[in-house]
C-alpha cells in the first residue's frame, strides 16, 4: 500500500471520528436546551405532571417548539381525549395522539377487525383479524408509547355513553354514520366539551371543530337533520364498501384531527372553529369555508 493510500485511509478515519463526536455534541446540546426550556416553562407555568427523563427525550421535538415547550407537553400529558370510532379516521388520529403524549386516551368501537379494514385502517394488523378493534388498537398504541394510559370500550356509542363525555376533556368524532355524529354533537353541547369532527368520501375529506366558542356553529348548524336527502333511507348511508375510498385520505384527515386536538389542548394557533376545511386528494386542492351558527338549530340554539 502506498503512502498516499495510507494517508487517505487515515483522514477518512479521522473524518468518521469527527462526525461521531459532532453527533454526540449535538445530542448533548439538544438535551441541555430541552431541560433549560422545561425549567423556564415550569417557572412561568407550574404544572403538577412531571416529565421523566425518558419522556423529555421522547418529546424533545415538541418541547423545543416555542408554541408547546415543557408546559404544553405537560398539558398533553394531563389531557383526556375520547376517540369515537377506531376505523379509517380513528386509526391515524389515535397513533398521532399517542405519539404526541396525550396522557389518557379512550377509544370506543363495537366492531372487530376484518380483511377489508386493513387497506386503510393502519392501526390493525393481519394477526388481529376477528379481534375487537379497540383491543387491536390498544395493543399497538401501548407498544408505541408506554407512557400513556389507554381505556378501550368495546361497545356501540349510544345515549348510555353520555357519562363518558363528562369524563374527557376533548372528543374526536371518527364515526362513520350520521346517527352517531348527531348524538355526539348534542352530548358535547350539553356537557360543553370541544368536539373535532371529520368525514370521508372516496378521494375527499372534511374537518371542523365545534363547541369552542359561544357563537360558533355546531355540527347540526352546518348539516341540519331535516336536509338529509339523496338515496339514503331510514338512516342508511353510502359507505366505503359502496363507493370506495383511497386509503391515504384517511391518514391525511385523521392526522389533521390529531393536530387540531394538540392545538386545542395546548391552547395555540387557530383551531378550525366556525370554518370547515375540505381537502380533495384526487386534485390536490384545499378549500376553507366559513360556517355560521343557525339560530334555529335544534341542538345548540338558545333555549
Amino acid at each position: 500500500m502506498s503512502f498516499e493510500s495510507e494517508m487517505a485511509g487515515y483522514w477518512v478515519f479521522v473524518g468518521f471520528i469527527g462526525l461521531v463526536w459532532m453527533y454526540w455534541w449535538l445530542i448533548k446540546l439538544l438535551k441541555k436546551k430541552v431541560r433549560r426550556t422545561q425549567s423556564a416553562n415550569q417557572a412561568a407555568t407550574p404544572a403538577p405532571a412531571m416529565l421523566s427523563e425518558a419522556e423529555l427525550e421522547r418529546y424533545s421535538r415538541h418541547i423545543i417548539l416555542k408554541e408547546i415547550g415543557g408546559a404544553g407537553q405537560k398539558k398533553l400529558k394531563e389531557a383526556k381525549v375520547l376517540v369515537v370510532g377506531v376505523g379509517g379516521l380513528g386509526a391515524p388520529a389515535l397513533q398521532y395522539l399517542a405519539a404526541a403524549g396525550c396522557g389518557t386516551i379512550g377509544l370506543i368501537d363495537e366492531d372487530v377487525v376484518e380483511h377489508s379494514n386493513l387497506q386503510r385502517q393502519v392501526i390493525h394488523m393481519d394477526k388481529h383479524l376477528g379481534m375487537p378493534k379497540v383491543f387491536s388498537a390498544q395493543t399497538l398504541l401501548q407498544e408505541q408509547n408506554p407512557f400513556i394510559s389507554l381505556r378501550p370500550y368495546h361497545r356501540r356509542f349510544d345515549h348510555t355513553c353520555a357519562p363518558l363525555i363528562e369524563e374527557y376533556d376533548l372528543i374526536l368524532d371518527c364515526s362513520d354514520n350520521s346517527q352517531t355524529r348527531y348524538l355526539l354533537n348534542q352530548l358535547c353541547f350539553d356537557y360543553q366539551k370541544p368536539l373535532i369532527g371529520a368525514a370521508l368520501s372516496s378521494w375527499e375529506g372534511q374537518i371542523s371543530c365545534f363547541h369552542l366558542e359561544e357563537n360558533a356553529p355546531c355540527y347540526e348548524c352546518i348539516f341540519p337533520k331535516a336536509i338529509q336527502t339523496g338515496s339514503s333511507q331510514a338512516g342508511e348511508e353510502f359507505s366505503c364498501s359502496q363507493i370506495g375510498i383511497a386509503s391515504p385520505i384517511t391518514g391525511v384527515l385523521g392526522s389533521m384531527m390529531a393536530l387540531e386536538a394538540v392545538k386545542i389542548i395546548v391552547g395555540v394557533g387557530a383551531p378550525l372553529s366556525s370554518q370547515m376545511l375540505i381537502y380533495n386528494g384526487l386534485h390536490g386542492t384545499v378549500l376553507q369555508v366559513k360556517t355560521k351558527k343557525d339560530a334555529a338549530c335544534s341542538s345548540c340554539a338558545a333555549l
